[in-house]
This record gives C-alpha cells, sequence and structure tokens, in this order.
C-alpha cells in the first residue's frame, strides 16, 4: 500500500509496554512498512549531444532511504527521531509532512500535521517582514485579518518590532532565523508538529526562549516529532526516541538509551576509525544531573566577566561502575575553535575515591584562570575509564554554555599577559 498522510478518525490503542503510563495510549501517529528508494545517476549528463548519442542508458544505482520501518507515535508525545547523516531520518520526515511519496507502506495521522523541516522555508526576500509574516499566515490557513492579528505577538517572540518594514533581504542572519522560528511556534493550531534541526538559533538569550518554547510544548501535552542531532535536546524534551541506522530502526524507546546508542554508532563508523585503533570506544556510563556557573559570592549566574575566574561545578552519576576513571575537560567557543583543554585523573585527587561504583553520584568542582575575550563558550566534559584490558571507554557530555562580557582591547580569542620592552639605538 502507499502511504497517506490522511486524518481517520478511528482511534487506535498503543501496546502499554511501549509508552510511558502518563501518557495517552492512543495512537497520533502509525506507521507501518514503510520504504522509500531513490535512484541516483551514477554519469552526470550535461549535454544534448551526450543524450542524442547515449538514448537508452540507464546508469543508476538504487539508494534505500527506508527500509519497511514501523512505529508508533502516541497523543501528547514528544517523540525524537536520531541517526546519523544519511541513516534515513529526514526522508522519514518529509514522508510523514507529504513532501515525498513512499514507495511501499501506510501512514495513518489523528490530525493534520504541521511541517517545519527548514527554518524560512516561504520567505521572500525582497519582502517586508510585516508582509512575510502576514503571507505566511495566509499559507497556513489563516484569513488575512488573522494573518495580520498575530503579527505583533510574532515580532515581539523575535524582538523585531523596529524592523518589521524592512526588506528580508537586509535582515542578519540571526535576524532571520529568529524571525522564521517566531512564525513557526505561532503558526495556526495543528495537531502534530513535525520539526526537523531548529532548536538552537539565535544567541544565547533567544536559545533560553526557544527552549522554554519546547519545555511548555512538552508541558502542555503537543504531539510533537522531532529530528536532531542534539542528544542533550532528546534527552531534555522526549517522552521516546528512536534511532535510525541505514534505513532500519536500530533502537526505540527512553531517550537516554536512544542516545547511547546513537553515540555508539558515531563513534564505530569510518571517521573514528583511528579511536578504535588506538583501543577506544565509545560508552555512555555517566549521566549529568546539574551544572552551573558560580560567582565570587557561590551564587548562580550565566555569565562572566572578562578576566574574572570561571568558577563551575557539576554533579554526575555513574550509570555503571568506573574504575580509575579521569575528568577530561574542553572549551570552545561560538565558532567551534578549540580553546583549551585539561585533565584530572580521579586517583591524583586526595578527596575523590579510585573508583566510582553503579548509581553513586559524585561532584565536580572548578576554577579556571579567565583570560578569554568576549564571547559565547562552551565547555564539555571527557569521562575516560578502563574497560577491560589493553582498551579504553570515553562519553562527552555537554556541560555548560556561557557568556563572557567585557570591554576587549585587542582582538583574537584570549587575552594574554605580557612584557614588552622597546629600546632605541642612541646617535
Amino acid at each position: 500500500m502507499t502511504a497517506t498522510g490522511e486524518t481517520a478518525s478511528a482511534q487506535r490503542e498503543l501496546s502499554p509496554a511501549s509508552r510511558p503510563a502518563a501518557l495517552d495510549t492512543r495512537s497520533a501517529i502509525e506507521v507501518r512498512g514503510l520504504h522509500k528508494r531513490f535512484r541516483i545517476p551514477k554519469n552526470r549528463i550535461t549535454s544534448l549531444k551526450e543524450r542524442a548519442l547515449h538514448p537508452f542508458t540507464q546508469d543508476f544505482y538504487e539508494l534505500h532511504a527506508l527500509r519497511g520501518i514501523s512505529f508508533d507515535v502516541g497523543r501528547g508525545e514528544f517523540f525524537g527521531i536520531v541517526g546519523r547523516n544519511g541513516s534515513g531520518k529526514s526522508t522519514l520526515l518529509k514522508i510523514l509532512a507529504s513532501i515525498y511519496k513512499a514507495d511501499a507502506g501506510r501512514i495513518w495521522m489523528a490530525g493534520r500535521p504541521a511541517p517545519f523541516i527548514e527554518l524560512g522555508v516561504g520567505f521572500d526576500a525582497e519582502l517586508t517582514a510585516r508582509e512575510n509574516v502576514v503571507l505566511n499566515g495566509v499559507m497556513m490557513g489563516l484569513s488575512r485579518r488573522q494573518a495580520r492579528r498575530q503579527l505583533d505577538a510574532v515580532l515581539d517572540f523575535a524582538e523585531l518590532d523596529d524592523f518589521v518594514d524592512l526588506k528580508l533581504k537586509n535582515y542578519s542572519s540571526g535576524m532571520m532565523v529568529r524571525l522564521a522560528f517566531s512564525v513557526m511556534i505561532h503558526a495556526p493550531a495543528t495537531d502534530i508538529l513535525l520539526i526537523d534541526e531548529v532548536l538552537a538559533v539565535g544567541d544565547a538569550a533567544f536559545q533560553q526562549k526557544c527552549a522554554d518554547v519546547f519545555h511548555q510544548m512538552r508541558d502542555d501535552r503537543r504531539t510533537v516529532v522531532l529530528v536532531t542531532h542534539d542528544m542533550a535536546s532528546v534527552e531534555t524534551y522526549c517522552h521516546r526516541a528512536m534511532v535510525i541506522h541505514d534505513g532500519l530502526i536500530h533502537h526505540i524507546g527512553d531517550p537516554e538509551e536512544a542516545a547511547k546508542e546513537y553515540l555508539r554508532l558515531n563513534f564505530e563508523g569510518p571517521d573514528t576509525a583511528g579511536v578504535r585503533e588506538e583501543g577506544m570506544v565509545p560508552d555512555r556510563h555517566a549521566r549529568l544531573l546539574d551544572a552551573w556557573l558560580e560567582d565570587e559570592a557561590g551564587t548562580r549566574v550565566a555569565q562572566v566577566e572578562m578576566g574574572k575566574p570561571i568558577r563551575f561545578r557539576a554533579a554526575l552519576e555513574a550509570r555503571e561502575a568506573m574504575k580509575e576513571p579521569v575528568l577530561g575537560f574542553h572549551l570552545k567557543n561560538a565558532e567551534g575553535v578549540y580553546v583549551l583543554g585539561f585533565n584530572h585523573p580521579l586517583r591524583e585527587d586526595p578527596a575523590a575515591p579510585d573508583s566510582l561504583a553503579a548509581g553513586q553520584r559524585f561532584h565536580v568542582s572548578g576554577e579556571i584562570e579567565n583570560l578569554l575575550l568576549p564571547g559565547h563558550y562552551f565547555m564539555s566534559c571527557w569521562i575516560v575509564r578502563n574497560r577491560a584490558r589493553g582498551e579504553m571507554a570515553l562519553q562527552s557530555i555537554d556541560l555548560l554554555d556561557f557568556i563572557v562580557f567585557g570591554r576587549p582591547k585587542a582582538g583574537g580569542i584570549v587575552s594574554l599577559p605580557a612584557e614588552i620592552e622597546v629600546t632605541a639605538d642612541g646617535r
């Protein structure tokens, strides 16, 4: 059977063991035996002469993006879909959104889906923000009057009231994504939201507003299908998550377990062959409970003044026994440039045990001399433990993101102290 996105009035029941008990057991989406393949040309024909000389050339290979996958999404469920690039997750979302047609299989939806595959799709750069917001509202099913009525709410959230009559071609990239995200969340109420990689947009303050919106969606029991590479978002928002690998369902269930399987697949791929050769394999043996920055008084802060020490704390829990673990800390800026890193073996810390038992909580505190220039920075914690003879296990945890503010006197990334002496030859 071919895939269909038509609304059905019947209420399907999910298996009680397949979803958390607190959620509605009725299905919002049912997918059965979905197949999708693409025919990819091996040789590109770029001229009429080549086509005339080889009219019957059929030099194609078949790419099987989806191989008969089946799953359910419950009503009011925040459902994550993750996988490596090329695994088929975006293809699946586009089939759910009726952008692609499946080769075989069946899709049943209890309601009308609203796809948000890419922020800003449908915008006209030659029109103003006001005109684009109204146009998008009409395209989503609103009347012109209704679309104009929601204009103020869209602009208030995007913080673009002063630029409402500016053409989008004159918008910065940050202004554009803020407007697009605001248009998305103020779209007419729909039964199912299909979202592809739109969580981290704008600056740090706007990203927090976006996070609040997704928390509200989860609390309001909106049915959301989210495709993402951000495992922190999966563990924060999703009730369940599914890992797709080579067009097949590799795992479906608990978000933390899905994140674990996603990391395993990433480390087992060709991009990390060198890591495997050195005896390092991925793991998910610790869980972050909390992490924060502090000022001199011990109060939690989100920003650090230039030149003031970076004081951080974190609480973690060992999911498995860890023998002689080593903590590594990496700091990158907003452009992904690696700024600094250092390791801390627990065996060298008199206050820390040599090993941690499964379920045991441990706390990390540190202070770093702050030589950073103003900007947005991200700290990650790498945990390495002995796993077997000649083999180590590693895990990366996103620990903190924060702003360093101040007035720099020079460019670059860090402000290093220096002593300069200038002399001149006498006549």
